[in-house]
């Protein structure tokens, strides 16, 4: 869903932010591709855990294996295993495959939840639209539209990483082999289950039916954004970056004495600063120009953003 979203919106500029402050121009697309990565990542990791979880432990008695020479590994066949555990002590009391999954739960719910955090405040700068499927209104303040979906998202990590933990420190004090401490597992694994499956299909509906507002996108782009292409400029002329990027940090600080945005800087008190600033200065001051410039894998260029959609649905194929 995240990149058939990131195509349909490819062209969608926006404000990229460091330290929650405005830091260079990124496509949208760019954006939420940088969330669909780590749960690429995700699905990785659980693909990764699957051969250690399907081991049959079947034919290891109560702890000390079995006495008719009953053929393990047959049974493990039959059943769709993809092998059997090598040790019956351990088979009784291993619940690793448990801890893995809380693990890699909180790890995805994490996810989820930074992608719900950067949904919200998109939604508060007016950036995006939650649909009412996914949002509710207030008892008191009729004009009040919550993005409650989003935020039951984000509160979900906390409470998977204290099933994990939780569950963790009941494991580290039991002694070989099986022991009743062990029955808390149940609870805990399908209540990550459920709660994955959930948030999933939540985060899906949000993306879906998200509304997007371009011209608000846009309003967040400020031409200091573009100082580091200003550098960038210099750069190309053979000057060192270590060098325009004082050059750069004293056009900034003139725009700000003068009151005035970087933009508006003429190329005479560019000169002033740096004489190696020539005519076509003027063309730094473009967002299109700036996001296109980040051609190499990864980057903002709409070719370097196309790629990561294709990859994405590619990928998507093998699950």
């Amino acid at each position: 869903v995240g990149a058939e979203f990131s195509q349909t919106h490819i062209d969608t500029l926006m404000a990229g932010y460091t330290h929650l402050q405005p830091a260079q121009p990124i496509r949208f697309s760019h954006w939420l591709m940088s969330h669909m990565a780590p749960i690429m990542r995700d699905a990785e990791r659980l693909m990764d855990m699957i051969p250690r979880a399907n081991r049959c432990p079947l034919g290891s008695g109560a702890l000390a294996g079995n006495a008719f020479g009953v053929d393990r590994e047959f049974l493990a066949k039959e059943l769709g295993f993809q092998g059997v555990t090598s040790n019956s002590l351990d088979a009784t009391c291993d619940r690793d495959f448990v801890v893995e999954f809380l693990m890699w739960s909180t790890l995805l719910l994490t996810h989820l939840s930074q992608l719900a955090e950067d949904l919200i405040i998109t939604n508060l700068l007016k950036g995006v639209v939650i649909d009412d499927a996914y949002a509710t209104g207030s008892s008191l303040m009729p004009q009040k539209k919550n993005p409650d979906a989003l935020e039951i998202l984000r509160g979900k990590a906390g409470i998977a990483l204290g099933r994990a933990v939780g569950f963790t420190a009941t494991l580290k004090g039991l002694p070989r082999s099986y022991n009743k401490d062990l029955q808390e597992d149940k609870q805990l694994l399908f209540a990550a289950v459920d709660t994955v499956k959930d948030c999933l299909a939540i985060a899906s509906g949000v993306i879906a039916t998200l509304t997007l507002k371009p011209e608000m996108l846009m309003k967040a782009l400020c031409p200091e954004m573009l100082a580091t292409d200003l550098a960038d400029y210099l750069v190309r002329k053979g000057v060192p970056f270590r060098e325009t990027h004082h050059i750069s940090g004293a056009c900034v600080r003139l725009a700000e004495e003068s009151e005035v945005s970087i933009d508006t800087l003429t190329l005479e008190q560019l000169q002033n600063i740096d004489a190696r600033f020539e005519a076509d200065v003027m063309k730094v001051w473009d967002y299109e120009v700036s996001v296109e410039r980040k051609c190499s894998i990864g980057g903002t260029a709409k070719a370097s953003v196309q790629k990561q959609v294709d990859d994405c649905l590619e990928f998507a194929k093998t699950l």
